[in-house]
């Protein structure tokens, strides 16, 4: 019988790993979202001192950078993707003497740091939005914003039919009877893009992070910041989809390529290999794939994959399609199975099918752990980069059970749009056995977690065979020493019964069962490592339901 076996945490060599060229394109990412993940004073609330005391969890982990969720100054509309000064921290997350000694203590264990942007939109208590208000009608101000009349016969109707990703009108009217757009939040006025104070003000906010020694940059709402001419009513949309095009007209306008090819240029004048991620939802793999040209970003998140299920036809057609879009742009293809905005995928794929990606029950939690234990396997045997949001190393499934009135989503309030449930991915990782907030920090937590999350906490894990924690290390070490996991283009999709996905990379072999039965399988060679147990015998290996194995055909 063969099992997963836990061993030393992985050590990276800080200087290797800083000076390894091309290294964005087999990395691994881990994302923490700075209020949940470690809180330094007590506050309740996580903040950049307790990401930093963190480092050597990461460090050991395996991880080669890591991704911050925004610690901007903002009132905090949108959990700090309502950015009121780009050049500021928040004080709940501590100061921009913080973020540096984050940054220089990151660098010296080896990792790497990716901070969030947020080009499309600020907070309307940003410096020129306030400015733009008080100046009132014809103010320049305006002009970086989109400001309209609106219709009827006293503009007392929106100027267009867009609506917000939040739920209501894309528009809200100020007191002097213009409206202003914001495709998320009224807190959140869009930038106008066409004016060239926007992009000025962007590449200086670049710049001022370049030189603080960030890696790099996730851009939120990377398909968002160019609206198409004349700000067309979805109706025109609509007749334009007959005719085949399916681009909104305020999202994956091409518009968009210009800036960041400006902004690619910038990247390049600073050294080390430093990187775009772009946060691009777009309609097609294809269309991804024009943000990732040589000339423009390096990644761009795979939502096709994280909106994918546990079934294999349905994994192999969107891992083809992905690798066959990346290469003729030769950029690596990323995969991701949870982040900030989606029901975690241990509690995912502990329902049924067909429910997307925010999910309200928690279902079948312990098919849900077997199934996400497996996919994580199949994800990091794919050629490319991918992404690991905090606590799924932990198994951690959403928290669906929220009382209402501790629920801080702001798409929950509004009563339409987006479903609002994000709260549930967003509790506070646990770190210990005990404590108000098991190791999170002395002062509770801004959200309650569960009481059963202490024995899936990180002081319960370590060291602890078979744990989720220990496979995800064990996973990591693995990928880093085997020369053909991690980068590459391509898979040699193998021969397995239904509902079996098998691929082979060079000397090593990569087998997911997402059926509910058993299995019976070749055996490749030495089992590298599983996700559950399985069963070896005349050559052939007996994979249980909802099982990934890896081998190795090397000596």
């Amino acid at each position: 019988m063969s099992q997963q076996h836990s061993a030393a945490p992985a050590r990276h060599s800080a200087v290797s790993v800083a000076d390894r060229r091309d290294w964005w394109r087999d990395a691994v990412i881990y994302q923490v979202y700075p209020r949940s993940f470690a809180d330094s004073n007590g506050d309740g609330m996580g903040d950049l001192e307790g990401v930093r005391s963190r480092l050597p969890y990461l460090r050991d982990l395996g991880v080669d950078a890591v991704w911050l969720s925004p610690f901007y100054a903002s009132p905090q509309a949108d959990a700090g993707y309502d950015v009121a000064d780009y050049r500021a921290v928040d004080p709940m997350f501590g100061s921009l003497l913080d973020a540096d000694a984050l940054i220089r203590d990151a660098h010296a264990h080896g990792l790497r740091i990716i901070v969030d942007l947020v080009p499309n939109h600020s907070s309307d208590q940003y410096e020129w939005f306030k400015r733009a208000l008080a100046e009132g009608p014809g103010s320049p101000l305006r002009e970086r914003y989109h400001f309209r009349p609106g219709k009827g016969k006293n503009g007392e109707l929106p100027p267009n039919d867009w609506e917000s990703i939040f739920g209501g009108p894309a528009w809200t009217r100020v007191a002097d009877g213009e409206w202003y757009l914001h495709l998320f939040a009224p807190e959140q006025p869009d930038f106008n893009w066409n004016h060239p104070a926007v992009g000025d003000e962007f590449r200086s906010i670049l710049r001022f992070w370049l030189d603080m020694g960030v890696d790099g940059f996730r851009i939120d709402v990377a398909h968002g910041l160019v609206k198409a001419d004349g700000l067309p009513d979805l109706g025109a949309h609509d007749q334009l989809k007959l005719l085949g095009n399916d681009v909104m007209p305020f999202f994956d306008q091409d518009g968009v390529h210009e800036i960041y090819r400006q902004w690619r240029r910038i990247l390049d004048e600073y050294a080390g290999e430093r990187i775009f991620v772009a946060e691009a939802w777009t309609p097609t793999i294809e269309r991804t794939a024009h943000y990732v040209r040589p000339d423009e970003l390096h990644q761009a998140f795979n939502f096709q994959y994280l909106s994918a299920e546990w079934d294999a036809e349905e994994l192999r057609a969107v891992i083809d399609r992905t690798l066959e879009a990346m290469r003729p742009v030769g950029a690596p293809a990323t995969w991701v199975l949870s982040n900030h905005d989606v029901t975690r995928h241990a509690t995912r794929f502990a329902n049924p099918p067909g429910l997307g990606t925010q999910i309200r029950t928690a279902g079948d939690r312990e098919l849900g752990l077997r199934r996400a234990r497996a996919a994580t396997l199949l994800m990091l045997a794919l050629p490319g980069s991918a992404y690991i949001y905090q606590g799924e190393e932990l198994g951690l499934p959403d928290v669906v059970d929220l009382p209402d009135e501790v629920r801080q989503d702001p798409a929950y309030f509004r009563g339409a749009g987006q479903d609002g449930f994000r709260d549930g991915c967003r509790v506070p990782i646990p770190w210990t056995r005990e404590g108000s907030s098991y190791g999170f920090g002395s002062g509770g937590s801004w959200l309650p977690q569960p009481a059963d999350w202490a024995g899936l906490s990180v002081a319960a894990q370590t060291g602890v065979p078979g744990s989720t924690l220990e496979l995800y290390r064990a996973a990591l070490r693995a990928r880093r020493a085997h020369p053909d996991l991690g980068a590459g283009e391509a898979v040699e999709w193998l021969r397995a019964p239904e509902g079996v996905l098998a691929f082979r990379r060079g000397d090593f072999v990569c087998v997911a069962n997402t059926t509910g039965e058993s299995v019976t399988t070749p055996s490749y060679g030495r089992v590298l490592l599983t996700s559950g147990e399985v069963t070896e015998a005349d050559g052939e290996t007996k994979v249980p339901a909802d099982t990934t194995v890896w081998w190795t055909t090397a000596d």
